[in-house]
């Protein structure tokens, strides 16, 4: 049996590769939103419709050799009965509207999740609406008329750098599990993956101070600017865990350097070998340095990112590490 099995998982993957070229050729690449046509959609019974199928020879059979008016009845009322389940189940996938995907980046170590939402554009529920990755975990999805729902796929843990989703699959066996339709979405989503922040090297201070401002000594010469919702990667001596206790949501303390808030983060000057420990370290300083709300910067061999501060100056110095020795 073992012998059986390791001679059909070579052919089973290579027939699975195969037909996935041939939709991703059939259907061409998806631009989102997408409706999904009857043209893409697929059907094939389920075990389950399979042993029916089955079971429904068998009284034809028995019916025709035994000459049984009733039997045969009953016979082609069940198989009326699975083409009705077969249109409707081909119907509970037909129309829905794939309206996003799209992952956002994420920590090396921190599982990344596709966002994923569905909405009905007619008067019809669509309940059992499964949602999964090649080989991933099935999301069900359950539609109410006219509505929207988002769900969350959880992706192959990655490590630093890029991680590229091709495609994605769904499906539907509602009702009674006889059929399933299916179709795949072919929207490449890619997933930016940050490396995990951590260190415990203190933080460089500024090139040079700024006349009349006085610069920083510690954490008490700090002042203090507000909270904020706590983000991927924040360090937990940011959290206020006071307001926490009291079921607050999770919050992050942000601090204005009183003058000397320009830091400028420089690859070369880390002397730790290990690469990833240095790309770990950036991070951890740009992190904390956002947290704080300093003016900051980045340097790596061929990259020069000038000090500045806010989400999306944080997002271009842990993508530039991300990347770093990958693009």
């Amino acid at each position: 049996m073992r012998l059986r099995g390791g001679l059909l998982a070579p052919l089973a993957a290579r027939l699975r590769s195969r037909s996935a070229e041939w939709m991703r050729r059939r259907q061409g690449p998806d631009r989102l939103p997408v409706t999904l046509e009857r043209r893409r959609l697929y059907i094939l019974p389920t075990r389950a419709g399979l042993a029916f199928a089955g079971l429904l020879l068998l009284m034809l059979l028995a019916g025709l050799n035994y000459a049984n008016s009733l039997a045969l009845f009953l016979t082609f009322l069940l198989a009326a009965f699975a083409l009705v389940v077969m249109q409707q189940c081909h119907g509970n996938l037909l129309g829905i509207k794939v309206l996003s995907a799209a992952a956002p980046a994420v920590f090396a170590g921190t599982r990344p999740r596709l966002h994923l939402t569905l909405a009905s554009p007619d008067v019809r529920a669509r309940p059992q609406l499964e949602a999964a990755l090649p080989q991933g975990e099935v999301q069900v999805a359950n539609l109410a008329a006219h509505g929207e729902e988002r769900l969350e796929l959880p992706l192959p843990a990655a490590r630093r750098g890029r991680l590229r989703i091709e495609r994605l699959r769904l499906a539907t066996t509602h009702p009674f599990g006889l059929f399933r339709a299916w179709t795949w979405l072919h929207t490449p989503v890619e997933v930016l993956v940050y490396p995990r922040p951590r260190g415990r090297l203190p933080m460089p201070a500024q090139p040079a101070p700024q006349r009349g401002r006085r610069s920083i000594s510690g954490a008490g010469d700090d002042e203090w600017v507000g909270l904020r919702a706590f983000r991927d990667g924040d360090s937990p001596r940011q959290v206020d865990w006071k307001a926490y206790a009291r079921e607050a949501p999770l919050l992050v303390k942000e601090y204005s350097a009183g003058g000397a808030e320009r830091r400028l983060f420089d690859y070369a000057q880390l002397v730790d070998p290990d690469i990833e420990a240095r790309l770990s370290q950036l991070a951890r300083w740009v992190v904390d340095a956002e947290a704080r709300g300093e003016s900051y910067g980045l340097i790596l061999p061929g990259t020069r990112l000038e000090t500045s501060r806010g989400p999306a100056h944080r997002h271009r110095c842990l993508a530039a590490l991300a990347l770093f020795g990958l693009e």
